[in-house]
């Protein structure tokens, strides 16, 4: 009941009191991108989305835009040799609270996301998908923060963050999503995680030392 119906509920009415409450943030962060640099004001990108008839399925998540104009299309933050020459001002201030992402309330509303759930994976994270194919994990819905979101984010590898999306599965109720809500909302204001470069970038860092 709740997987099916309730979560989806539940989504839709955050989403839109989300556009409501959020709406006077839209209009500062859209004023200070385009006052920092040239180029729109959103971001999309190629992402991972719920399984559909047993095959993987696409679609583009939306994004506050972080990086200048010139920055190699098509080309994940990850895979880039030194990705922060690429973000602006603004965009280094917007990563860092996640505020980049708010603009996924409307991937939520359109039933491409949920509030809860794995993070989206890029378009050619293979590894990932893989690995999350294993527990299940790309049969549910991708969410704007998740399980392994409040666990690690950018400091885990691969093999971790499937572990735990797949542990999100398997745990999901109302009780457990509140847990990663509440628990997202800790990790931001602390920025718990955050490191440019991608999946377990901490950890090839502190190797590379």
């Amino acid at each position: 009941m709740y997987k099916h119906f309730i979560k989806r509920l539940i989504d839709v009415v955050l989403s839109l009191v989300g556009v409501i409450c959020l709406s006077w943030l839209f209009l500062i962060l859209i004023i200070a991108i385009k006052i920092d640099s040239r180029g729109p004001v959103l971001f999309k990108q190629k992402r991972v989305g719920k399984k559909k008839n047993g095959e993987i399925s696409y679609f583009n998540i939306w994004k506050f835009r972080t990086m200048r104009i010139d920055t190699p299309k098509d080309m994940p933050t990850h895979m880039l040799a030194d990705p922060d020459q690429y973000i602006t001002k603004v965009g280094k201030f917007l990563r860092k609270t996640s505020l980049d992402e708010i603009p996924q309330i409307f991937n939520i509303l359109a039933g491409k996301m949920s509030i809860i759930g794995p993070r989206p994976a890029l378009w050619n994270q293979d590894d990932l998908v893989a690995e999350r194919e294993k527990y299940g994990a790309n049969d549910v819905l991708p969410g704007l923060t998740g399980w392994a979101q409040i666990n690690g984010r950018d400091e885990l590898e691969i093999p971790v963050k499937a572990k735990l999306d797949g542990e999100y599965v398997e745990k999901q109720s109302f009780l457990f999503d509140c847990k990663c809500f509440f628990g997202t909302i800790t990790s931001v204001l602390k920025s718990d995680g955050v490191v440019e470069g991608g999946t377990g970038e901490l950890n090839k860092q502190k190797q590379s030392k």
